[in-house]
C-alpha cells in the first residue's frame, strides 16, 4: 500500500492504494470518475486516454503512483457545468460517436492535440489518432469534428 496525492479535474486527493493499481482502474473504481473507458489493457486502442500535466497519457497502462504529485484531467473535466468543451461540442454537432466507447479517449487527445498544434492539417489529425481505434464511425465525422474545433 502506498499514498498517493494528486489533483484529478482540479479537485485534490490524498488516498492510499495498492503499489500495483493502474491508473484507470484508479479513476475509475477508487474515485469514481467512470468516463475514461477500459476498452483493451494492451494500450492499442485509446478509449482511456486522460492528460497528465496537460499531455495525452493511455492510463491503462499507467500505475497510479507514477502520476502521484501530477494534475490529472478526465472526460469528466473538460467541460464546464452545462457548457461542453469546443472540441465535445464540435463532436457532438458532427455525429462524432456512435456507441461512444472510444468517444472520451479521442476528445481528450484531441484536445491535447489542438493545444500543441493551433492549426493541424488532415493528415496531421490522422496521424494524431493513429493509437486510438474506433469501430464505428470510420473516423470521417471525427476528423471533421476536429477540423471544426479549430474554427
Amino acid at each position: 500500500m502506498a499514498k498517493i496525492d494528486i489533483k484529478i479535474n482540479g479537485k485534490g486527493y490524498l488516498e492510499t492504494i495498492d503499489d500495483n493499481i493502474l491508473l484507470v482502474d484508479f479513476l475509475r473504481e477508487k474515485i469514481g470518475l467512470t468516463g475514461t473507458h477500459v476498452g483493451c489493457d494492451t494500450s492499442q486502442c485509446g478509449a482511456c486516454v486522460v492528460h497528465v500535466n496537460g499531455d495525452s497519457v493511455k492510463s491503462c497502462t499507467t500505475l497510479a503512483m507514477q502520476v502521484n504529485g501530477k494534475d490529472i484531467t478526465t472526460i469528466e473535466g473538460l467541460s464546464e457545468g452545462d457548457n461542453l468543451h469546443p472540441i465535445q461540442k464540435a463532436f457532438q454537432n458532427n455525429h462524432a460517436l456512435q456507441c461512444g466507447f472510444c468517444t472520451p479517449g479521442l476528445v481528450m487527445s484531441a484536445v491535447d492535440l489542438l493545444q500543441k498544434n493551433k492549426n493541424p492539417s488532415e493528415d496531421e489529425i490522422r496521424e494524431w489518432f493513429e493509437g486510438h481505434i474506433c469501430r464505428c464511425t470510420g473516423y470521417k465525422n471525427i476528423i471533421k469534428a476536429v477540423q471544426e474545433a479549430i474554427a
